[in-house]
């Protein structure tokens, strides 16, 4: 039977390249970009003794996404089944007074949100359902942010991207998941601590989302049992207001 495979959509620095980390302990991992290099990765998965590709892909287009689809099975096989696809691709963040807002400014999110996560569900899907995985179903997660449950002032946009991918997921998980696939939307609520962001917040220690363990709470999503399914959880730091 053929390995199952791992499919992280956002692979960059963070939490795409610790989720890809992850995933590749039991699988091998298909990282999507579209601008940044995922060399780099690979190579590190490669070194720690898992698998790894790279393929350079623009999720807002369906065209890009189905060649994705068609370089996985050249690699992989025709018959190649998805054990998890992760979602983590970024939203355009503008913070602007409404009544300043243009119309791409209010609607520049929509492309990477929606758009992007709908071509990524119908392109990974179809390799999901019936998927013979003896040990965890599969499983898809869609990053998002606290603003998909509240909108924050002068963030319309990035709010309603973010409350439509969490939609988004509800629907899938309820279409989905008689069929075997679980689908969960993760509610990630505070700074994530990378390289780009060690000069915020010094003064409060673990005052940032390690990314790790956001990874590591993607990984217990996949290991659930379709008894105990969960839809959505929240990661936040303890001193983040809410």
């Amino acid at each position: 039977m053929v390995k199952p495979i791992a499919i992280i959509a956002g692979a960059g620095p963070g939490t795409g390249s610790a989720v890809a980390r992850r995933f590749a302990r039991a699988y091998p991992v298909v990282l999507l970009a579209r601008s940044q290099s995922l060399d780099a990765l690979v190579q590190d998965i490669t070194r720690s003794g898992g698998s790894a590709i790279g393929i350079p892909t623009d999720v807002t287009s369906s065209s890009s996404m189905n060649s994705t689809v068609e370089k996985i099975k050249e690699n992989f096989g025709s018959n190649v089944s998805v054990a998890a696809a992760i979602y983590n691709v970024a939203s355009k963040f503008t913070r602007k007074p409404f009544l300043e807002q243009t119309s791409e400014d209010f609607l520049g999110s929509l492309e990477p949100s929606i758009k992007g996560a709908f071509n990524f569900a119908q392109a990974t899907l179809p390799l999901m359902v019936g998927a013979e995985n003896a040990q965890y179903h599969p499983t898809l997660i869609f990053t998002g942010a606290t603003a998909a449950l509240k909108g924050g002032s002068g963030l319309s946009g990035f709010a309603m991207s973010k409350f439509g991918i969490r939609a988004l997921s509800q629907s899938l998980a309820r279409e989905f998941g008689p069929r075997g696939v679980h689908v969960s939307h993760a509610i990630i609520d505070g700074i994530i601590d990378t390289e780009k962001t060690k000069e915020y917040s010094r003064e409060i220690p673990d005052s940032k989302i390690d990314p790790q363990w956001i990874a590591e709470s993607y990984w217990f999503l996949h290991t659930q049992p379709r008894t105990s399914f969960t839809h959505e959880l929240d990661l936040r730091p303890y001193s983040e207001t809410w």
